[in-house]
């Protein structure tokens, strides 16, 4: 007979919870996953080091017919039966699954999500549900209702045997949209932040479809050619022979996957709408890629195509859908049917956080800048006497010591960091891109010597910067390492290693400043590439305060004849929803110098407003007021307050009063436990003791800053304890070892010391294995006695 309290959570598991399910019916290799981590724990920032969050692991999730239709949380039999439902239906809720169950080996608690009344039960170990039975409330849970839509649902996912399955939330995008599909519906939006794998998700969703007979031609739409090609020779390769891309205003009627520009099926006459070509009801599901671009738009010309084959399901994909008053994709593919945002990326830890860095030069002031009396531009012409701020500053009026000021900046962080980080530096236009280059040239003269790939102007008129934005997304090449750029990089630059974003652009459009965030939030781990930092010359990051930087969108639209126009500033391209400068021309190429794709029509001919001439003038002093490190809460949106007003905000929610923080604390078996758990609420540990001091720890820094409290730094803490000779009851091995960990202490904080891994290091090694060090004190517990006896003395107030 098995003593139950004796197991392990793992035992548990192996000789008691996988029987039942066998027993019930479960096949162990195809439906029953265990030990799943489905989140890759969040990356935290600690200066310039970086550390990973746990994962969110569940010990069961349960398949059936490529769905997850259950999770089992499991404990040790210490436990109640149901001491892990409520972790439990945590991970039901991320994961959208409806049955769930908690087990401490003597049977199961099930709560049922479909249920109405009764929602939970005990069950025996030999009753837990058949496959079947489970697939039934899944049905219910779904709404799948009849045989055709349950066939389609669980048509199997594309593996080419490398391992690769979907992330859980893309699992959840390709599940309700397979589901939408077979209910009938025909407009659907995903919307999924930037480096979260559209395309992928995207692919999976064709594939099922594609292989359950149900979607048996499908256009793939996009509005650039990097993004026609990524997609080509990524994802959607394993169609092999199936697909094409149509190019070269010519239609192949004999291939069943279809990869199109939008320029590339339309044209300025009927004649070279080839889309044309194709009857309406060629295609049955449309993929629309970024389609909060020109699609957007009610009267855009690209909207004529989606309109053509308007009897096609299409299948909307971005990452910052557009809402304005005149334009909207809700409008159009309807509410979003699932949304992965940034902030979820960035907990999860698929995504890179990133830091901030704010910073502000004297011309950019309020007052901005005003020439003397008389100052006269490069021409020699005088330049007008008014006041001119950041919105003019390479749009109208070019100061050279400004540029050259934020390349010196730039080039600092740099060489404070890595001078071979890849970075984007987003200027205003193709002319201030190219004057920002010759600026990052001359301040980094000793590597463009080396290498004059270094930096490159990589913008819509330059081919041969065009020609290196491939090596500069490729992990693997060195060079380029920095890119000028306008609008050519805001979207479809799959950019995994780059570390700096440096904004000197005046950004208005949050779909604008989503997408440029969106270049540095892939995390490439064999790179070295876990967060990101942005350099703001422009106050951009303001909007990173703003309501609508994540979270799902708001429709704002309203249909109306005296809808107020919209301000140019505050949109990517015209209100006829044509791209703005710097994209892809009717035949895919780039053209910045051009407002609308060669070819296509405008829906009212508007008279062409010559621009206005920009004055270059030099001879300013121009310097850094100020560069300020902005800081996000654990919501991620921007903290206003002090930094240490915010902490004392957080640990007085926590902790009332001195008294109950330091009984916590002497309380807790691992001081490391605090200390994490004040971290994922939102204490910024490292920055703290920047501000504080570095020899301070934890401790010392929540007693100061929430209590009030003198702060003591560890070596004086460490030097009390000496003080008060209270090692002499130990023998003198044992004496040398704590006196070590001491030290230990001092120098590196109250985290290595806990950990029995510190005796594998000097200078313990010089006392023997970590065994026989824990050996002398008497036994492992005895030692964790005296590790625990030397934290007390160590934090005594007194």
């Amino acid at each position: 007979m098995i003593d139950k309290k004796l197991l392990s959570e793992r035992d548990i598991c192996t000789k008691l919870i996988t029987p039942a399910l066998q027993k019930a019916g479960w096949d162990v290799d195809t439906q029953i996953l265990e030990e799943v981590s489905f989140t890759n724990g969040k990356v935290y920032v600690r200066g310039k080091l970086t550390a990973r969050g746990e994962r969110k692991r569940a010990d069961y999730i349960l398949y059936y017919n490529s769905n997850p239709i259950a999770v089992i949380e499991a404990k040790d039999n210490n436990h109640t039966i149901g001491s892990g439902i409520q972790q439990a239906l945590g991970y039901a809720k991320i994961l959208d699954i409806p049955c769930v169950f908690s087990s401490n080996g003597d049977g199961f608690l099930f709560h049922d999500r479909t249920a109405s009344e009764n929602i939970e039960q005990e069950l025996s170990l030999d009753h837990f549900p058949s496959p079947d039975d489970l697939w039934k409330k899944f049905k219910s849970y779904k709404g799948i209702q009849t045989p055709e839509e349950e066939r389609i649902v669980s048509q199997p996912y594309f593996e080419d045997g490398s391992g690769r399955k979907p992330r859980y939330y893309q699992e959840i995008a390709i599940n309700r949209t397979i589901e939408a599909v077979a209910k009938g519906q025909d407009r659907i939006l995903l919307v999924m932040a930037t480096g979260t794998g559209k395309t992928y998700t995207a692919f999976q969703i064709v594939y099922r479809l594609w292989k359950a007979g149900v979607k048996k031609r499908i256009l793939f739409l996009a509005d650039r050619n990097a993004l026609v090609d990524q997609t080509k020779r990524g994802d959607f390769k394993h169609f092999r022979d199936k697909m094409t891309v149509v190019k070269n205003r010519k239609v192949d009627k004999s291939y069943e996957i279809y990869l199109a520009l939008y320029q590339g099926l339309s044209g300025s006459e009927d004649a070279d709408n080839i889309y044309k070509q194709f009857s309406r009801d060629f295609f049955d599901l449309i993929i629309v890629d970024e389609c909060h671009r020109g699609s957007a738009a009610e009267d855009s010309a690209w909207r004529d195509i989606l309109l053509y084959y308007k009897n096609a399901t299409h299948i909307g994909l971005t990452a910052t859908p557009k809402e304005t008053k005149e334009i909207s994709n809700i409008e159009y593919f309807g509410d979003p049917l699932y949304t992965y945002s940034l902030k979820q990326g960035i907990d999860d830890g698929f995504l890179a956080p990133y830091k901030v860095i704010r910073v502000t030069l004297n011309t950019d002031t309020e007052e901005g800048w005003r020439p003397g009396k008389g100052k006269r531009d490069k021409k020699g012409n005088e330049v007008a006497d008014r006041i001119y701020n950041r919105k003019d500053y390479d749009k109208n009026i070019v100061i050279d010591e400004r540029t050259e000021t934020v390349a010196k900046k730039v080039t600092e962080f740099l060489k404070a960091t890595d001078r071979f980080s890849k970075t984007i530096i987003f200027c205003v236009d193709i002319d201030h891109a190219e004057r920002m280059r010759y600026a990052i040239a001359n301040e980094n003269a000793d590597l463009v010597a080396e290498n004059y790939k270094y930096v490159m102007q990589i913008t819509g008129d330059n081919d041969e910067g065009k020609r290196e934005l491939d090596n500069f997304i490729n992990p693997e090449e060195r060079y380029p390492v920095i890119a000028t750029t306008s609008k050519l990089m805001t979207t479809g630059v799959d950019a995994q290693t780059c570390k700096l974003i440096v904004l000197d652009s005046n950004i208005q459009s949050m779909t604008e400043f989503k997408q440029i965030i969106g270049r540095g939030t892939r995390i490439n781990e064999a790179f070295d590439k876990l967060y990101f930092t942005i350099l703001d010359f422009r106050n951009a990051t303001k909007l990173f305060a703003d309501k609508k930087f994540d979270g799902d969108p708001i429709k704002i639209k309203e249909k109306g004849e005296n809808d107020p126009p919209v301000d140019p500033d505050e949109e990517e391209g015209g209100s006829d929803g044509y791209p703005a400068p710097d994209e892809d021309d009717n035949n895919g190429n780039i053209n910045e110098d051009e407002q609308k794709p060669k070819g296509t029509p405008k829906p009212v001919p508007q008279p062409p407003t010559p621009p206005r001439e920009k004055v270059y003038v030099n001879g300013v002093d121009v310097s850094v007021l100020q560069s300020q490190e902005l800081y996000f809460d654990v919501n991620g949106k921007l903290i206003t307050k002090n930094l240490k007003d915010y902490t004392k905000e957080i640990v007085r929610g926590q902790y009332a009063s001195l008294n109950e923080f330091l009984n916590k604390w002497n309380e807790a078996d691992r001081k490391a436990a605090i200390i994490k758990e004040l971290e994922e609420q939102g204490v910024m540990v490292s920055t703290l003791q920047d501000a504080v001091n570095r020899e301070v720890d934890l401790f010392d820094l929540i007693c100061h800053v929430a209590f009030d409290q003198q702060p003591l730094t560890r070596k004086e803490r460490a030097n009390n304890v000496k003080k008060r000779n209270y090692f002499v009851k130990y023998g003198e091995q044992s004496r040398k070892v704590l006196e070590a960990l001491l030290d230990k202490y001092a120098d590196e904080g109250i985290a290595t010391i806990e950990s029995t891994e510190v005796l594998s290091i000097d200078p313990f090694t010089k006392f023997g294995t970590p065994i026989e060090i824990i050996k002398r004190f008497g036994s492992r517990d005895k030692y964790r006695s005296a590790i625990k006896e030397l934290e007390e003395q160590l934090y005594k107030l007194a």
